[in-house]
Formats: structure tokens, sequence, C-alpha cells
């Protein structure tokens, strides 16, 4: 096989992988769509690469209000690679102890709400934090790690902990030890990434779960759909009363913030 054909075969593994993890995604999308039904958020998280699963979650066409979206730029801006806003601060940043509670004193959590983060390694000081944190504070945390790879690596976490170990729930992308899966003869190292692959399969998997579950309830969700499907009318009108709805879900997130007895 060719190296193209040999990733696709690999990535046939993940959705395999995928597939196996069928009652953990249930018991996620339980969680979830129980959160929203309340009025409440699931909050994400990933930095690195990982910020890709939060986006995929929402907004974007096929997804729906009920998700809050944690990017901290400094963790996941790529682009500029060297220089200011590079990556070699990004890594850095990605390994400061204190950084995860200094973005959620930004909110007033509840144990309504619950949370996923996503690292492939599990084992950077923000992702773990950030878990901790929320545990802490009574929330429901799902964890999306590489299991091979969070084993074969080093916890940066002073207790030596990973990002599992202050989750609910662990749901595993299936990558490899190092995450690239095709070797390029001549090459002594491997190239083509499929953590992103496996976890893009995990979350659309529970979002598709969560939409089920809400349409059952009898609260079907406001989807973000192309007027290429439903006409330019609807579609507009979609987007707007699910982003209007998303800001009043976000709403509840601040409007306590800082009132005495209240716990940031």
């Amino acid at each position: 096989m060719n190296p193209s054909t040999r990733y696709l075969a690999k990535c046939r593994a993940l959705i395999k992988a995928v597939e196996e993890q069928s009652a953990l995604i249930y018991q996620a999308a339980d969680w979830f769509a129980e959160t929203i039904l309340a009025g409440r958020m699931v909050h994400l998280f990933g930095s690195g690469h990982s910020r890709i699963l939060v986006e995929e979650i929402w907004p974007r066409y096929g997804s729906f209000p009920g998700f809050n979206p944690i990017v901290e730029l400094s963790l996941s801006f790529h682009n500029l690679v060297v220089g200011p806003n590079g990556q070699r601060q990004a890594m850095f940043l990605e390994n400061v102890s204190g950084l995860a509670e200094r973005v959620l004193r930004n909110f007033d959590l509840s144990d309504q709400d619950c949370a996923l983060v996503a690292s492939s390694s599990g084992c950077n000081i923000v992702p773990i934090e950030m878990a901790e944190s929320f545990k802490k504070r009574g929330l429901k945390v799902v964890a999306i790690i590489s299991r091979k790879h969070s084993e074969a690596s080093r916890s940066q976490h002073s207790s030596g902990k990973r990002l599992q170990d202050f989750s609910d729930l662990v749901l595993d992308t299936g990558a490899p030890v190092g995450d690239a899966m095709v070797a390029i003869d001549g090459l002594d190292t491997p190239v083509s990434p499929g953590s992103t692959v496996g976890g893009c399969l995990l979350v659309n998997s529970i979002k598709a779960e969560v939409a089920a579950r809400l349409v059952r309830a009898g609260h079907p969700p406001k989807v973000l759909t192309a007027a290429a499907v439903i006409g330019a009318q609807r579609s507009e009108a979609l987007f707007e009363s699910a982003y209007d709805e998303h800001a009043r879900r976000l709403a509840k997130l601040y409007e306590k913030l800082g009132a005495e007895g209240v716990d940031p």
C-alpha cells in the first residue's frame, strides 16, 4: 500500500476504536443532555491542537447551543509558529500552574454543568488543572485522550497524575504513541497524526446522541444548518435564534460573579 492508503487504513481502525466505546459515549451524552435541558452549559476546553475538538462541537454547521467553548489564544494560536505569539510560548504556557484557575475565575459555574477537556497526552498542566478545578466545583468531567500516548508520556503535574485521574469518564481517540500513524521508507520518524480524526469521531458521536436525547425530551435543538439544505430564510433564522440562545445561557455564567456568597 502507498502511504496515503496506509493512513486511511489506520483511520478505519480509529473508527473501530470509537465504536467500541459506545457505552461511554452514551453516558457522556446523558450527562450533557441533562445539563442542556437544565438551561446550563457544557464547558469545553482544549489547549494546543485539542482546540480543534472544541470548535468541532460548537459553533459550526450541524451543531447547536448548550456548549461553552473555552479557547485561550495564548495556548492555541499556532499560525505564526515563531516570533511573537509563537509555538514555543504556547507550549511553555501550557505547563504554567495556576493558569486554568484564572481562566475559570471568569465563570460562575454550577454543579448542574458538565465539562469536556481534551488533551492527546493528558500530561500537560493546564488541561489537568482545568479538569481538577471543574471537579472541585462539582462538575462531571469527560476527558478525551489518546490512551496509549498518555500512558507512554510523563505527566508535568506536580502529583504525577494525568488528565484521566481528574475525570469521571475517559474517552480514547485510538491514536498511537506519538500520534503519527504512517512510516515512510527512508524516514526514521512517522508522519500523519490520528488524534484529531479519532477525537472528531468521538465528539460528533456524542453530539448526535445529545441531539437525539433533546428531541426525545421535547426540546429539539436549534441546529446551525446551511441554506443549501433548508433555504436561506430558515437558515438565517436558525443562526440568529441559536446565537441568541447561546448568549442567554452564557449570561447565567456571569450574572452572579463577585456577588457575596458566590464561590468563583
